[in-house]
Order: C-alpha cells, then sequence, then structure tokens
C-alpha cells in the first residue's frame, strides 16, 4: 500500500507517525488536523515491516467508519476490495469471509467485540488497530475488551489512538492509556510551532443575556428549597461542602442505594434519600429554568406532579416550589421564552444578511430545543435542517443513513444552518463551517473542543458562546475552559516524562482467553 503523490503530509504527521510507528501512542490533536493520515502512514509502515498482515481500525458509528473507509481509498493506491466496512448488518458467516480477504477492515467497536466473543474472528494476523475518539476506552465500552485480545492474539502487535481531547481527569488518561496499552503520548496544540502554521484563527465571542425579573423570582424560591436539602446533608456529614456539583449528588444517590442493597435500614439513610433525591431533582429545575426555558421546567414539574412515587410528592408539595411553579404557570400561559431563543434567532438573521451564504452550526443539548431553534428559523425563510442521534427520549431520531444524508446536504450549501444536538460535535465530516453557536455551554472539556472543532479547518472561523448570566451556563463555560487547560497540561507532562504504566495481572490479563 503506497500513499497517493497528491497526498503531501504535514511534517507534524509525518514526525508523530514515525513515532507511532514504534510504540503504541496515544495521539491528542485539535479536530480537522489530519489525525486520520497519520493513522494512513502508520498503517503503511505496518504493511511494509509484515506485508502478510492486517490493518483494523474501529470508529464508535457508522458515519464515522464510512469516513475512515473513504481516507484509505483516497489517500492510498490500496484496492478498493481491500478495505471492508463491517457492522451488524451483515451477517457472522460474510465477516468471517471478509476477515480473511480484506486487507483494511474499519468497523465499530461492538461488531469487532461481538465476533471475538463468537469465535467469528482472531487477530493473529493483524499488525494494527487504530482507535478512532478513544477517549471512549473506559469502563464497559467495547475498545478496552478488543484492546486487550488484540494484545494477546496478535503477532505483531501495535495499538495507536487518536482523540481531540481524552478528558481533564489525570485518572481517566491513564485509564485509557492502561486500556489501549499505550507507550508513548503525542499531543499538538495551535501553540506548537509545527501545527501553528496550519491552525486557523477562530474568534471567540461571549454573548451574554439576561435572565427576565420573573425567571429570577422563581430561581430564588428553588435555589432556596436547594440550599435546605443540600445544607442538611452537608451537616450531617453526607457531603463536604454546601455547594455540590451535581456528581457529587449524583454520587451520594448512588453509594445510599448501595448501602440499602448491602442490607443497611438505618432510617437516618432513608431521610438522607429524601433529601438527596429532592436535591437532584430541584438542581435540575433550577438548570431548565436558567438555560432552556419555562416550557421545559413547567413539563418537568407537571410530570413530578402526575407521579406517584413519594420522593416526587415530597418535592412538588415543598411550598418554596408551589410558589416558583405558580410564576412558572402565568409565563408558560403567556408562552414567555428564554431570552436566548429570541438571541439565537437575531444573530443567526444578522449573520445571513451580512453574508448570504454563510454556513452556520448551532449546538442545543435538547432535542426540544434543536426542534423549536429549527421551526423559528424555517418560520422566517431561513433554510435549515437538524441532526439528531437515532434514539431521542423526547421523540423519534435519525437513523445513521438519514444522518449522513443531511450531513451531504449541508456541506454541498442545500441550506444554511444545521442545529444540532451531541452527536454533531463527534468526528463527522462537516465541510468549512464559518460559525459555530453554542445554545448551551457545556461543562466538558471533551465537548467543547469537539464543537469549536467544527469551525477554522480550512478558513478562518468564529464560535459564539451565548451564555445567561449569573447562572449554571456561566459556571458550565468556565469549568471547560479551565478542564481543557488542566488536560494540556497534563498531556504535556505525560509527552515529556512518559507514560506511568501498572503492572498487569497475569491472570487478569489473560482472563478469557
Amino acid at each position: 500500500m503506497m500513499l497517493k503523490e497528491t497526498v503531501v503530509p504535514r511534517d507534524y504527521q509525518t514526525n508523530i507517525a514515525k513515532v507511532a510507528s514504534e510504540k503504541s501512542t496515544l495521539v491528542v490533536m485539535p479536530t480537522g488536523t489530519g489525525k486520520t493520515l497519520i493513522a494512513v502512514l502508520v498503517a503503511i509502515d505496518r504493511l511494509e515491516k509484515y506485508p502478510e498482515s492486517k490493518i483494523m481500525l474501529m470508529a464508535p458509528t457508522k458515519p464515522l467508519v464510512e469516513q475512515h473507509a473513504k481516507s484509505f481509498l483516497d489517500s492510498t493506491y490500496v484496492e478498493k476490495h481491500d478495505v471492508v466496512v463491517l457492522s451488524g448488518r451483515i451477517v457472522p458467516e460474510d465477516r468471517r469471509e471478509f476477515y480473511k480477504i480484506a486487507k483494511i477492515i474499519v468497523a465499530t467497536p461492538q461488531t469487532i467485540e461481538n465476533d471475538l466473543d463468537n469465535g467469528v474472528l482472531r487477530l493473529d494476523d493483524f499488525s494494527l488497530l487504530v482507535v478512532d475518539e478513544c477517549h471512549r476506552s473506559v469502563k464497559k465500552y467495547a475498545y478496552p475488551a478488543v484492546a486487550k485480545k488484540f494484545m494477546l492474539q496478535s503477532k505483531h502487535p501495535l495499538i495507536l489512538g487518536l482523540t481531540a481531547s481524552p478528558g481533564s481527569s489525570k485518572e481517566k488518561i491513564d485509564e485509557i492509556c492502561q486500556n489501549l496499552f499505550i507507550d508513548t503520548v503525542e499531543i499538538r496544540s495551535d501553540i506548537d510551532e509545527d501545527i501553528e502554521k496550519y491552525v486557523q484563527p477562530i474568534q471567540k465571542e461571549d454573548i451574554y443575556v439576561e435572565l427576565p425579573l420573573e425567571f429570577k423570582k422563581a430561581k430564588m424560591f428553588f435555589e432556596e428549597a436547594l440550599k435546605e436539602d443540600v445544607y442538611w446533608l452537608k451537616e450531617k456529614h453526607y457531603i463536604p461542602i454546601y455547594t455540590p456539583p451535581k456528581k457529587m449528588l449524583l454520587d451520594l444517590q448512588k453509594r445510599i442505594i448501595g448501602s440499602f442493597i448491602r442490607g443497611n435500614k438505618n432510617p437516618a439513610m432513608f431521610a438522607a434519600m429524601t433529601k438527596v433525591i429532592s436535591a437532584i431533582k430541584i438542581r435540575y429545575m433550577l438548570e431548565l429554568l436558567e438555560t432552556q426555558g419555562i416550557s421545559y421546567v413547567h413539563d418537568y414539574i407537571t410530570g413530578l406532579e402526575n407521579s406517584k412515587k413519594r420522593n416526587d410528592k415530597i418535592v412538588v408539595n415543598d411550598v418554596r416550589v408551589r410558589e416558583a411553579k405558580k410564576i412558572i404557570d402565568e409565563l408558560y400561559v403567556r408562552g414567555i421564552e428564554h431570552p436566548k431563543m429570541e438571541k439565537i434567532i437575531e444573530i443567526i438573521k444578522q449573520m445571513l444578511e451580512s453574508k448570504r451564504n454563510a454556513r452556520i452550526i448551532c449546538f442545543a443539548n435538547y432535542r426540544a430545543t434543536v426542534d423549536k431553534i429549527n421551526n423559528q428559523l424555517k418560520n422566517i425563510g431561513i433554510s435549515s435542517e437538524v441532526l439528531i442521534g437515532q434514539t431521542m427520549k423526547e421523540g423519534k431520531g435519525l437513523s445513521q443513513q438519514e444522518q449522513v444524508e443531511i450531513l451531504g446536504e449541508f456541506n454541498t450549501g442545500a441550506f444554511n444552518v444545521l442545529i444540532a444536538s451531541s452527536i454533531g460535535e463527534e468526528g463527522l465530516s462537516i465541510s468549512d463551517v464559518d460559525v459555530v453557536i453554542f445554545y448551551d455551554a457545556v461543562a466538558s472539556e471533551i465537548r467543547r473542543i469537539q464543537r469549536i472543532g467544527r469551525t477554522g479547518r480550512n478558513a478562518p472561523g468564529k464560535v459564539i458562546f451565548l451564555i445567561t448570566k449569573d447562572s449554571i451556563d456561566q459556571a458550565y463555560y468556565f469549568a471547560s475552559i479551565a478542564k481543557e487547560k488542566k488536560m494540556k497540561n497534563i498531556l504535556y507532562g505525560m509527552k515529556k516524562k512518559g507514560v506511568t504504566k501498572r503492572k498487569q495481572n497475569l491472570i487478569d490479563f489473560t482472563k478469557g482467553e
């Protein structure tokens, strides 16, 4: 397999590929800087060293899998029949034959894991395992299981992990490296000399909106109710601080449930469970009010009112929640929207007036918000479509084929605005985008990096953050920035000092083999 003459790797791609051809490597680079070509270069090297071997590349979704297969065909002289895309839709016996005849297998990890478990596939003859979006290589996701089988079965094992962001926690990064048997880390960002000249400038703009007075009144009642719950939990030593993040409350709930399962019937634990459930639900009401709007929190409280669960009744019967609900009901009847909704329509309208063929992606966390933005844009004559996942709690989703078709139409300029849920964040092939708009702030640095990476690929881009002033929106916004900075510090440290590797327990390592 040879690289086509028309494909000229950048210096940093060549340099990283040289390292990754010798050691199992975690590669962390901004979206759009050519991680896939690094995989191609390493694959070429492995096939030169081991001509009878094969290459396995895994990606989390079928559209991504097809995209990677196309990259191999477009950038090398590999024969078309030597690159095979596999999924669960192909029957196991046919997949068994493809594993035998193809040189490059591109598949979702679940397909590979199932075939390994069922004896349809062995990895003896594979010399490279490429793991795309490898930040998923934690817990019970299929990546770690496949990587372990690969290390056990392959005659010449080498693993290449690719991601724009593995996370800001040293523990999570270590877990990814351990699960993928990583020896070294290669990171590049826009501050590195060898990549700086290739990175397009991205202008960032923060646009703050103020909550209306009625929203603030309802917010005050929710905050008072929440304060009572968390203060009780802190004073009883269930949590260490008076302002616990959502994860701390959810972890406490899991611990209490675990205690119940182990047979602890202490009445104090039941009281603590009531308090933590109340705190989680009221905090969610606050988040909906501050970041989404009246209809969301109205529907959520109405659902609790109709619930037969005792804890739900306790929450909605709290006098402060009832007072907040009165305000919300009145605003709901009047059809009041969150001020961010009016602002995002205004921003998009102005952009399209100044640049008629502008291409814009809006990210929103809730399906209902995605639909609402889309409907409002269509109502004023702006061409837009939605991009959502296959299954959504709030309604029917889009199949992977439908997602590919919508992206194809967006890439060819069939419409100006794509309103996407989280499905639009990860790795999908989206051509030059002028502007990315965050309707919601996200606390995750992974999601922040992936969203921003949709613009500034081949031309300067712009990112707009819509932020509700003095809200959880604002807290999430600054949290994601801090996490990204922390992540880069950790990774540059690992690149310099090396990866700390735990000793494998031989019995655990060979279990199931």
